[in-house]
């Protein structure tokens, strides 16, 4: 692909809707798109725009114009490599374009095309404590985990678990705890082979407890905002903007939420009384936000976990709201979010860790 292919593949018009650009950057694997007005360059789309657009509740057919911000970086073509270069380590940017006087896309730089594997050793200093919910049978992706623990189905060269603690690694986090059941003791053995710059306990569950039952064997340890995430779920998201969101906005829990598009093919219809037609959508495309299995929760929370009872993550949502505590919805692309928990998934998010080499 030339030069020119690549800056059309990755530009966007002003007027094309937010619902546009969210599935652009899917079917691109970006974070960042340049906006274009009569062909030229007018400013940048990111992810993060968009979900602080979503956050306010906005409609998805709004133009990515009304959500863009007033500060952008970009380089121009007067300025070094060097200074390029430094620039992009310094704001950790997917891409820079560079521009001329007249403002043309002139060139574009890509992080994994600069720096490589070398983003993959960057540690942020974020340390939250996460904890990784291990103990299902994993009943959807039979017959593989007849022989082995859903957590340790593997992903390339690692485990599904084990990818998911590198990811959290990356932001910082050093302190993990796995919740397990279902052949636990095969999980304990794997992790007693790997070398690990972090902590790792157990906490073993003597029944099925459900998505968040075992949390209340960890009401002595967990005092500080913590993460939970099921085992078979990774999501493509910088995880600090996450925890800012919900620290931000104090939440007592936070749930990470993948957007799902359903395309209805055939016109809907909107009745009143007596059959009278109010309205005819024509092949409409619904978009909901759904429960990716990703949480922030705040320690206190632990209290409201029942001892030794089968109780999901649901459960403790519908508890929150029930007292008039706080439940926030972070907002995540459909393509960010990647669960393995089907077969169906399970080589698409394969093939998806295997080309993104730039890590969110």
């Amino acid at each position: 692909m030339n030069k020119e292919e690549v800056i059309n593949q990755l530009s966007i018009a002003k007027d094309a809707s937010i619902l546009e650009a969210i599935k652009r950057m899917d079917e691109l694997k970006k974070k960042l798109l340049m906006v274009t007005h009569d062909g030229r360059f007018f400013s940048l789309l990111s992810i993060g725009d968009i979900q602080r657009a979503i956050l306010k509740n906005v409609s998805f057919e709004l133009p990515v114009e009304q959500i863009l911000r007033e500060n952008i970086r970009v380089a121009h073509e007067r300025d070094s490599f060097d200074e390029i270069k430094a620039r992009m380590l310094k704001f950790r940017m997917e891409m820079l374009p560079v521009l001329n006087d007249n403002k043309d896309v002139v060139q574009v730089y890509f992080w994994n095309e600069i720096f490589g594997e070398a983003y993959k050793r960057f540690v942020g200093d974020l340390d939250v404590p996460v904890v990784i919910m291990a103990g299902g049978k994993g009943t959807r992706l039979k017959p593989i985990t007849n022989i082995i623990p859903k957590a340790l189905v593997p992903i390339e060269e690692k485990p599904i678990v084990e990818v998911i603690i590198d990811k959290f690694r990356l932001m910082g986090s050093k302190k993990f705890y796995l919740s397990v059941n279902y052949k636990g003791d095969m999980i304990k053995h794997y992790f007693d082979q790997v070398e690990k710059d972090y902590s790792l306990d157990y906490v073993t569950e003597d029944k099925p407890l459900g998505t968040a039952g075992s949390l209340h064997l960890l009401k002595n340890q967990l005092k500080e905002t913590f993460f939970v995430t099921n085992c078979d779920i990774i999501i493509e998201q910088d995880y600090e903007e996450i925890y800012k969101y919900h620290k931000r906005e104090k939440n007592d829990l936070t749930v990470v939420a993948a957007l799902k598009h359903y395309a209805i093919p055939y016109g809907i219809l909107e009745t009143k009384e007596k059959g009278l037609l109010t309205s005819l959508s024509e092949k409409p495309e619904l978009t909901f936000q759904v429960n990716s299995g990703m949480y922030i929760l705040e320690p206190e929370l632990l209290n409201e976990v029942p001892e030794n009872e089968f109780f999901h993550i649901t459960h403790l949502m519908e508890k929150v709201m029930e007292r008039g505590g706080k439940v926030g919805v972070f907002p995540v692309s459909e393509g960010s979010w990647m669960d393995i928990g089907v077969w169906s998934e399970y080589n698409r998010t394969r093939q998806i860790l295997k080309e993104n080499i730039f890590d969110n």
